[in-house]
């Protein structure tokens, strides 16, 4: 189901949270697979921010939260993790990989908006964003907070996925070509909504960065048994396209399965395993 537009930012809000609500159980269960393949993501984003013990590290949009737990692990002794996601399940599910991993003397998780960060300021030495201020109605008041949260001489480092023909993982340029659902208008919030480098480096500066800004592109690769396991994440993993393809007719199902496997095709081996490129931009700035 395409996002609602932005006319009404609090609704739109609402309804994403609500989304990333729902699917938190299917990125609990692919929490393993994920972060086994976006590790070269995390590990840049945590080499940014240079972690060191005593630190207080706060993670937004953390989802399952194995970005800020790989930081967690440096800030020892006298650190502190703050893993925050607005929506609460995905609090749950980042709580209890901490408790997994021993973390939990270090490790605070809390439900929290990117937009609004409910800390006061200049109290945190670094900030980590996977994946997060694209998603948001409004990335420049995010950074700005961010921003201001930050002690002076403080980090962030964040990732936004890269322009989506450098991702054929996605099948949203599919949905639209097939006629499923109109492409976003401009400025909607999504995965490409800030794959351009100069709109990240427009939204830094405007939110008032100016110091050791790095943008640059990252490739790595996603990994599946096959294509149909890759199709069974993607449902469990967005809501949205779960959605939509509940809606779509048998006939009309068929047709988006044939197109997203023949895309596929060029990425399986003899054995159909699956190996697609991925490309993200990663960023890092301090304050």
């Amino acid at each position: 189901m395409p996002f609602e537009p932005l006319e009404d930012p609090d609704t739109f809000r609402a309804a994403s949270r609500g989304r990333w609500e729902e699917a938190a159980g299917g990125w609990a269960a692919a929490r393993a697979a994920f972060q086994a393949d976006t590790a070269p993501v995390s590990h840049w984003l945590v080499d940014a921010i240079i972690p060191q013990p005593g630190h207080t590290v706060l993670e937004l949009a953390a989802g399952p939260g194995d970005t800020g737990l790989l930081a967690a692990e440096l800030l020892r002794p006298g650190g502190k993790l703050i893993s925050t996601d607005g929506a609460i399940a995905m609090v749950e599910v980042a709580r209890a990989r901490a408790a997994e991993l021993g973390l939990e003397d270090v490790v605070e998780t809390k439900p929290m908006e990117v937009e609004w960060i409910d800390l006061p300021t200049a109290t945190i030495d670094a900030v980590l964003c996977r994946w997060g201020y694209m998603l948001v109605p409004d990335p420049e008041t995010a950074l700005r907070e961010t921003r201001r949260v930050l002690k002076p001489g403080g980090r962030v480092a964040f990732a936004v996925w890269a322009a989506a023909e450098h991702n054929p993982w996605m099948t949203g340029r599919r949905l639209v070509e097939l006629g499923f659902t109109e492409p976003p208008p401009p400025g909607t919030p999504g995965p490409f909504s800030l794959a351009d480098p100069d709109l990240v480096l427009e939204l830094l500066y405007g939110a008032g960065w100016t110091d050791d800004i790095v943008i640059e592109p990252l490739d790595f690769t996603f990994h599946a048994p096959s294509t149909d396991a890759w199709w069974a994440l993607q449902l469990d993993c967005s809501i949205s396209l779960k959605e939509l393809v509940a809606g779509l007719s048998p006939a009309d199902h068929y047709k988006l399965r044939d197109a997203v496997d023949a895309d596929l095709a060029a990425f399986a081996d003899a054995e159909g395993r699956l190996r697609i490129p991925a490309r993200t931009l990663v960023a890092s700035a301090t304050a």
